[in-house]
């Protein structure tokens, strides 16, 4: 027997999602000799490891204490991005008079009807990690609290499950800060927002990370007074300034107020619901909000592990692994938030696929080989990959950095989305690409062909030569490698062909 998990609210798409993700009715299978990998923790990570094992014919079994997805399905990802379509939905039809296109006044937010539809996208999502699609693959699927009972052995309720190898991921998640006040006020985190059935109607976010200002953003849109919390200066603090700028700019339109460079931040209970004191920028601050949402923070799931008895080390940043994910102990490989600062779902598939390779053969992949996108999914967007300038100049790399606005780009111009930038920094004297950020409507979708040219060692003339469409965004990926080209014609070359030419005539 194991727990039976509630999704609030309980209604009919809550209970889909909990019937693929944590079957109220199942039964733990019993072990049968040694399993050739063992997962612990069923989240993006877990879920690649034990399919893909198991595909290659491996006895696999998995153990899951809660929902299986882990945070991208149930409180991440999934539910995140459907709250951000419907608050773009809601932008689309307010500047729609800009396209000639006439709204009539009155045009509301039904945000019950808006939750409902997250609800109903992730429930329909939910059987591609759910319980039946494993065991249909062959892995034997355990629900309950995964315990190390040695170096090679792991307990399940009262099962016992020996292993050859063995991966760790359990994830990581939402930790509040050390601030006065908060726990006795309460505070919603990502695992707790989308529960909301009502629209808070003044919002305090603390944290202007990618969580913080993802649904900042979309909570303004939707109708929440939203106060923006910060202790650094701006937001997006790890990003280029000048294209965490264009967000902010963005943000404000919507509403957004940023107070950041926060600096003596407290919450008490009133009676017109919450408080927040804090200093920013020489004012103080008093608010009253009915609801906040933390979104600094995160713990890695290493408790009720009994990682000492397997000999696995870890400290408050979570599993310690070598560079091909391998923990203290030999048998024992972890993946993804639980060791690693790359905190995506994308990266814990990758890192995954590392742990097969290493965990199950002879291979020798190492994490520090990958090439991780991100993105950060505000109005535009922000994507990375590579360096940033910053840390060239700190490697002493010579560089040197090719950028084009989007307001050159005729499909920007068409789409009206003339906000932002693709910029490469690329070694100097050489085509190799070294970084890219792009600010845009797509960003996360414009970021993939660089990310693939980095991958596959493709210089900035390779994408020169790659036929774009005409007309898409991504053309001014194709612009910036123009770029590049046309350093390459130096006055002496230039004198060179101007002399061949005249021969010529």
């Amino acid at each position: 027997m194991h727990e039976i998990v509630t999704v609030l609210p309980d209604d009919e798409h809550n209970r889909r999602l909990a019937a693929n993700a944590h079957p109220p009715a199942w039964r733990n299978p019993e072990p049968v000799g040694r399993y050739n990998l063992v997962v612990i923790g069923a989240g993006t990570a877990g879920l690649i490891a034990a399919f893909g094992a198991a595909g290659l014919g491996a006895r696999v079994a998995i153990i899951e204490r809660h929902l299986l997805g882990g945070d991208c399905l149930n409180v991440g990802c999934v539910p995140s991005k459907a709250l951000i379509r419907a608050s773009r939905a809601l932008a689309e039809v307010r500047d729609a008079a800009e396209f000639g296109i006439r709204v009539p006044p009155g045009v509301e937010v039904d945000f019950a009807a808006v939750m409902e539809r997250m609800r109903r996208l992730r429930a329909e999502i939910s059987p591609h990690d759910s319980a039946e699609r494993l065991h249909n693959s062959g892995v034997d699927v355990f629900f309950g609290q995964a315990e190390f009972a040695g170096e090679d052995a792991v307990r399940v309720g009262e099962a016992t499950l020996q292993f050859k190898r063995a991966v760790i991921a359990t994830g990581a998640r939402a930790a509040a800060p050390p601030i006065p006040g908060i726990e006795e006020a309460g505070y919603l985190t990502n695992e707790t927002v989308f529960s909301l059935t009502a629209l808070p109607r003044r919002l305090a976010v603390i944290g202007a990370g990618p969580i913080g200002c993802e649904l900042a953003q979309a909570f303004a849109r939707f109708g929440s007074h939203v106060y923006l919390v910060e202790a650094q200066h701006g937001v997006l603090p790890n990003e280029e300034r000048d294209a965490a700028e264009l967000v902010l700019q963005s943000m404000r339109r919507d509403g957004v107020q940023l107070l950041c460079c926060g600096k003596e931040l407290k919450v008490h209970r009133a009676d017109d619901g919450k408080r927040l004191s804090v200093d920013s920028h020489g004012g103080h601050y008093d608010i009253a909000v009915d609801e906040i949402l933390v979104g600094v923070g995160r713990a890695p799931n290493v408790e009720g592990l009994s990682l000492e008895a397997a000999g696995v080390e870890h400290d408050k940043h979570g599993v310690s692994v070598n560079d091909r994910l391998q923990t203290t102990n030999r048998r024992i490989f972890a993946a993804g938030d639980i060791c690693s600062r790359y905190k995506f779902t994308h990266a814990a598939d990758a890192m995954a696929r590392i742990v097969l390779q290493n965990a199950l053969f002879f291979g020798r992949a190492k994490v520090s080989a990958l090439t991780i996108p991100w993105c950060t999914y505000t109005d535009p967007e922000i994507a990375h990959v590579g360096l940033y300038e910053r840390e060239a100049e700190e490697q002493g790399i010579k560089t040197q950095t090719f950028e084009q606005p989007l307001h050159d780009v005729d499909r920007a111009i068409l789409d009206g989305q003339t906000t932002g930038f693709a910029r490469v920094l690329a070694r100097n004297g050489s085509d190799r690409i070294l970084g890219a950020t792009i600010v845009a409507a797509h960003a996360g979708d414009m970021i993939s062909e660089i990310t693939l040219a980095m991958t596959a060692g493709l210089g900035l003339s390779k994408i020169a030569r790659t036929i774009h469409p005409y007309p898409t965004q991504t053309e001014a990926v194709r612009k910036l490698a123009d770029a590049y080209s046309r350093t390459r014609l130096t006055p002496r070359r230039k004198s060179i062909l101007q002399k061949w030419f005249a021969w010529r005539r």
